[in-house]
Parts: C-alpha cells; sequence; structure tokens
C-alpha cells in the first residue's frame, strides 16, 4: 500500500463529530447539550420533534420546483407548472446565487439561532460542522404525485444535485462566519442499499451525484452512511472525511482495505461511530467501546490497512442520528461519546491536554 503522509488534519484526531437530530424540543436545551460536551467542533441539530420541517428530508425542500407538503407528506407535484422553479434554479446555479439556497427559521431553528448571534462558543472552535441529506437518499425520499422518487427522473434528477449543492454551499457560508474551518457531512443512508434492486444507480452516476454537491464546497466534505455499502464508490468521491457505523459495521470494510488504504494516503479521515445510538448504550462503559475501537482498527490493519494511519486519522461520533431516542438516553450516548474521545486522545495522544478525565465506571 502506498505509504500514509502525516495528515493535514492531525489537530482532529479522535476528536468527536456528532451529526443528524437530536430529540430535544426546546432549542437552548439542544445546544447546551452539544456545545457543553464538544466545544471543539460546535454542530447545530435538527429538531425533528420540534416541527416535522426539520426531519432530514423536508429540512431542505424549500424552493425546490414543484415541492408539496400536505399534511405531514412531501413530494413534487408535476402536474404544477415547475418551469418557473426549474428556470430559478438554474439560473441561481449558474450565477452561484447562493441566497437561493437559504434554509429559513421555521425549517432549522437551532441552525436560525446561531446564526443571530445568540450561541456563545465555549472556547474557540477548531472547526465547525454544517449536514445536508445527500442526493440519493433525498432523490429516493422525495417522490412524485405517483410516488414515483424523483431521482428517476431525468429533469428531476438533475435538479436534486443542483438544489442540494446550493444548499449546502450557502450552509457552509454562514458558519464560516463562526469558524474559518468547516465541515459539512452529506447524510445517505440509503448508500447502504447501493448495488440492490432498489438502488438503480451505477457507481459512476453516483459519484457524479456526490461531486456535484461537493463543488461548491471550500471546506472539509464529508459522507456518512449508517449501514454496509459499497465504500469504494464513496472513497472515489472528493470526501474528505468517510463516516460509519463501527459498532455494528466495521467488518464491512474489510473486503475495501485496499481502497481504503488509499483514501488514507490522501489525508482522508474516518470517523467511527462506535458509541451505539440506541439501547445497547445503556450497557456499553467507555472502556468496553474503546475496545471495540480497537478490535475494529486491528481488523482492518490485518486487512492491509496501515495501523498508523488508522490511529492519526480517526474520529469519533455516536453510530446513527439520536432524533429517535429520549432525551435521556440521546444525552447518555452523547456523554459516552465525548469520554471516548477524551480517552483515545489521551492514549494516542500524550502530549494532548483534554479538558476533562473521563471517568473510570460501569455504567
Amino acid at each position: 500500500m502506498t505509504e500514509t503522509p502525516a495528515s493535514p488534519h492531525s489537530d482532529l484526531a479522535w476528536l468527536p463529530l456528532v451529526f443528524g437530530g437530536l430529540p430535544h424540543t426546546e432549542v437552548a436545551e439542544a445546544w447546551e447539550a452539544l456545545l457543553s460536551r464538544f466545544p471543539e467542533i460546535p454542530c447545530w441539530p435538527r429538531l425533528p420533534r420540534k416541527s416535522y420541517l426539520e426531519n432530514m428530508y423536508t429540512q431542505y425542500s424549500e424552493r425546490f420546483p414543484g415541492i408539496t407538503l400536505d399534511d405531514g407528506a412531501i413530494y413534487v407535484d408535476r402536474r404544477k407548472d415547475i418551469d418557473r422553479g426549474l428556470e430559478n434554479l438554474y439560473l441561481a446555479y449558474l450565477e452561484d446565487d447562493l441566497e437561493y439556497g437559504r434554509i429559513s427559521s421555521a425549517y432549522a431553528a437551532a441552525l436560525d439561532t446561531l446564526r443571530r448571534g445568540d450561541i456563545a462558543f465555549q472556547q474557540e472552535p477548531l472547526a465547525i460542522r454544517g449536514e445536508i441529506t445527500g442526493p440519493v437518499s433525498w432523490g429516493h425520499t422525495i417522490v412524485d404525485q405517483n410516488h414515483r422518487p424523483i431521482l428517476y427522473d431525468e429533469v428531476m434528477e438533475d435538479a436534486v444535485a443542483k438544489h442540494l449543492r446550493l444548499k449546502a454551499a450557502w450552509q457552509e457560508e454562514e458558519l464560516a462566519r463562526f469558524c474559518p474551518r468547516t465541515i459539512t457531512i452529506v447524510n445517505e443512508p440509503y448508500m447502504a442499499s447501493f448495488g440492490s434492486t432498489s438502488i438503480a444507480l451505477s457507481s459512476e452516476h453516483t459519484i457524479d451525484l456526490f461531486e456535484d454537491v461537493f463543488a461548491s464546497l471550500k471546506g472539509l466534505k464529508g459522507i456518512y452512511c449508517s449501514g454496509a455499502t459499497d465504500w469504494s464508490v464513496l472513497v472515489r468521491t472528493t470526501t474528505d472525511l468517510l463516516a460509519f457505523d463501527a459498532y455494528d459495521y466495521v467488518a464491512s470494510l474489510v473486503d475495501y482495505a485496499e481502497e481504503l488504504g488509499e483514501f488514507l494516503a490522501r489525508g482522508g479521515i474516518l470517523v467511527w461511530g462506535i458509541i451505539p445510538a440506541g439501547t445497547p448504550a445503556r450497557s456499553e462503559t467507555v472502556e468496553s467501546l474503546v475496545r471495540r475501537l480497537e478490535d475494529g482498527i486491528e481488523l482492518l490493519a490485518e486487512a492491509g490497512i496501515p495501523r498508523d494511519a488508522l490511529i492519526a486519522q480517526g474520529m469519533i461520533s455516536p453510530s446513527t442520528s439520536l432524533a429517535a431516542l429520549g432525551v435521556e438516553l440521546a444525552e447518555q450516548v452523547l456523554d459516552l461519546t465525548q469520554q471516548v474521545s477524551l480517552t483515545l486522545r489521551e492514549r494516542y495522544e500524550p502530549d494532548a491536554e483534554p479538558s476533562s478525565t473521563p471517568p473510570e465506571k460501569d455504567e
């Protein structure tokens, strides 16, 4: 395998990166839950229990041509005259008019609170995280009036990628006001079905969709998939981070050891979703999760991925969104995420000075 150079983002090693939604309904409580634990990389949370407009598909739907919200349902009604909407979208795309991609307060209350200057960071952040639903998942979930995924409509498919590109770029520009180093996570749960009959896309076509969304981003960009997938497709994009459910699916990476080694060799970062985002978290401890992660590192190292790269270019996260959990369990997962991060930083960066020491106790 190619020798791995020093990562240009070594200061991010084993820091926690949280993405997805939280179960909180109060914006201030959600921000407190995150900033009190993860000051290094602030991240705005989706709050789908506060409003259905904040689920991961509706949240990015504003101004999409023909989009219709009907009693909680969301679809594209092609019976409408959508030519004007398409014209506005493509004009914004051609002129790089990021204002088209604005996400209003009704669709992202926590982001709006940040943008208004109502959130005080505890320290100067190393990076700030944004998020968007990816084109494969968004295009499969949003259907037309005949319940056909719009990703299989040639006109709509191209519009999906352009629309999400502007949403991602607008968000990045807004977040860069608070920290110059941005991380934009593209959330792609449907990629877990890639290669099956339910995803009728070629590898090259899928890569092109990602690259269209990435094209206007200036900061770090990542892809998150919550299950097993063809990881070789994702690492062939220009993504900087690859986030995965390491609690249940680390073995799915073994068959792609060569491709992952090349990804790390170009400075890529693996985000290990080692903290289970569900009831298994109740029976796990910091020690058991660190041990599970290190077993995963050994598994990938035995497959041929350089161990030093795996250790130097890793971050951690919960295995998936916490929005479906109760608040108490969600915050327990956040606690474990913080504590595992501190333990790993102490273990692999002996000169680091973490802000607190994780408790050495079982829960």
